[in-house]
This record gives C-alpha cells, sequence and structure tokens, in this order.
C-alpha cells in the first residue's frame, strides 16, 4: 500500500483576500482540493471561479461566523445555531452549548443545495471550524454521518486522530470517535486514514522556517493510505491578525520547492479524495 495525501485550501470564499489566493494555488497545481464556505458574500463569486479552474470543492459546512470578517447568517432559520440579531455565533462554544440536532441537519442540506444549484456536486463533505465533531460541547457525528450516507458523500473523520489532535484522545472522546468510525463504515462513508493541520500560532512558530520544518515532519510521519493535510492559505492583509500571518506562510510553502522535493523523496503521491472516484 502507498502513502497518498490530499492537500486541501480550506476556506475558499471567506472573503476575497483568502479566494484569490487559493484560486491561484488551484490554477498552479499546487493543492489538490478545496472547501467553499457558502455563506459569505465572496461565494457566488468564489464558486463561478473554481467552476471555470474544473475543481468541485467540498461543502464546508459552516455553523459559526469567524472574528475579522462580517458576520454570517444560516441559509436556514436555525433559531438554536444564531444569536439575537440572526447571525451565527463566532464562539463554537456557544453553539456547542446551545445547537439543536435538527437545525444543523437542515443548515447541511441547505448548503449542499447552495452548491448543487451552482453546478458543483460535491464528493465529500466538513466542518468548518470542527464544530460538527463534539469538541466544543454536542457533537453531532452521528446525525453528519447518516447525512452523509444519504448523499453518498465522504467525510473529513480520521480514522487515527492523533496527529490532528496532537497525543492519545481522552478516553471518552475516544470512545466517542470509535464508535463514529464504526459508524462510517456501516454507513458506507469513506475516511482519511488521518489528518493533519498547523494549530500553532505566529508567536509560537516565531517564523516561517518553524512552520515549514513542522509541515515537513507531519509529511514525513504519515501512514500508508490517503490522509489529508488541511491549510488555510491567504494573503497576510486578508486575515487580521497574527492569523494572516501563518496564513501568508502557509501559502508560501505551497509554492517552496522544499515542500515539493520533500513530496518527491517521500514517495507521496498527491490525489484529490480519501474516495473511490465515482463511476
Amino acid at each position: 500500500m502507498s502513502r497518498r495525501l490530499v492537500i486541501t485550501a480550506d476556506d475558499l470564499g471567506r472573503e476575497p483576500g483568502s479566494t484569490e489566493v487559493i484560486l491561484g494555488l488551484l490554477s498552479e497545481g499546487h493543492v489538490s482540493a478545496t472547501t467553499l464556505i457558502c455563506l459569505s458574500p465572496s461565494a457566488a463569486h468564489a464558486a463561478e471561479r473554481v467552476r471555470e479552474l474544473g475543481v468541485v470543492p467540498r461543502v464546508h459546512v459552516t455553523l459559526t461566523s469567524e472574528r475579522g470578517v462580517p458576520p454570517w447568517r444560516p441559509l436556514t432559520g436555525g433559531a438554536s445555531l444564531t444569536g439575537p440579531d440572526g447571525t451565527l455565533f463566532d464562539d463554537p462554544f456557544a453553539l456547542g452549548a446551545r445547537g439543536e440536532a435538527g437545525d444543523v441537519e437542515r443548515e447541511a442540506e441547505a448548503q449542499l443545495g447552495w452548491l448543487r444549484e451552482r453546478g458543483l456536486a460535491p464528493e465529500a463533505a466538513d466542518s468548518h471550524a470542527g464544530t460538527l465533531y463534539g469538541l466544543h460541547g454536542r457533537s453531532w457525528l452521528a446525525e453528519t454521518l447518516r447525512w452523509c450516507a444519504r448523499h453518498g458523500l465522504a467525510f473529513r473523520l480520521p480514522r487515527d486522530p492523533e496527529p490532528y489532535m496532537g497525543g492519545p484522545l481522552p478516553p471518552e472522546l475516544a470512545a466517542a470517535h470509535g464508535q463514529a468510525v464504526a459508524l462510517a463504515d456501516a454507513l458506507g462513508v469513506a475516511l482519511p486514514e488521518t489528518i493533519a493541520t498547523n494549530r500553532s500560532t505566529a508567536a509560537e512558530l516565531g517564523g516561517y522556517e518553524r512552520l515549514r520544518e513542522d509541515y515537513l515532519r507531519r509529511l514525513a510521519a504519515l501512514p500508508e493510505g490517503t490522509s489529508e493535510l488541511f491549510l488555510h492559505p491567504s494573503s497576510e492583509d486578508a486575515v487580521a491578525g497574527p492569523d494572516g500571518v501563518v496564513r501568508s506562510w502557509e501559502a508560501r510553502l505551497l509554492r517552496d520547492p522544499v515542500w515539493h522535493d520533500a513530496l518527491k523523496s517521500e514517495d507521496i503521491e498527491v490525489v484529490g479524495g480519501w474516495w473511490p472516484p465515482r463511476p
């Protein structure tokens, strides 16, 4: 068995700066997949542009807003997902305390429909800010996996969560994860072997070279099978504060010859998905 890797640029459509960087990386062949936030003002333009490139983004189920950009509104009227002004919470823990499964599923369904209406047929789904996993309160993994199965979608849930979490899961979380993987297998929902991303701040990293070193280490540690590396590339001025610095470093990494040499020397095949291709 070989080692295969999906290199994903998350957050297409978040705002114009990130969108243009991701579209550039897609057109240059530096990433093999992307995910689209369909709630933002830039989403329709992003969907049109990515369709022109012949790339089908995954549905990036978005249930929270983000600090630094105007708050987003859900496509549905799910009261448990929003504050008094009708916009999504920017705190995942607020959603985790209040969100109801029915509202979550209806919103996921609406976001998938939004993409399909624009001629895009996603083959997989994932969770913006990880809100579906139960890391911030309520978990909607079982409902999400059944929803994915109904639509024939793969889902970003790692079989081995340790590379993402940075170590073993606490016993209660490990048990819930095991149940979710078993349910996905029973439903026929394809999962990646593992997933990885940067979770350190600019201050913790100290500079671009440390970020590159960390990603090279992750690359060397990839298991056999198909895994996913997801990044959030952007221009530095598109995202407020130190997060913009890290995102600009990630954009730089994806164009770095050292990174591309490492992919070759590690004999890693870059692929578009961890699921079997549709007929």
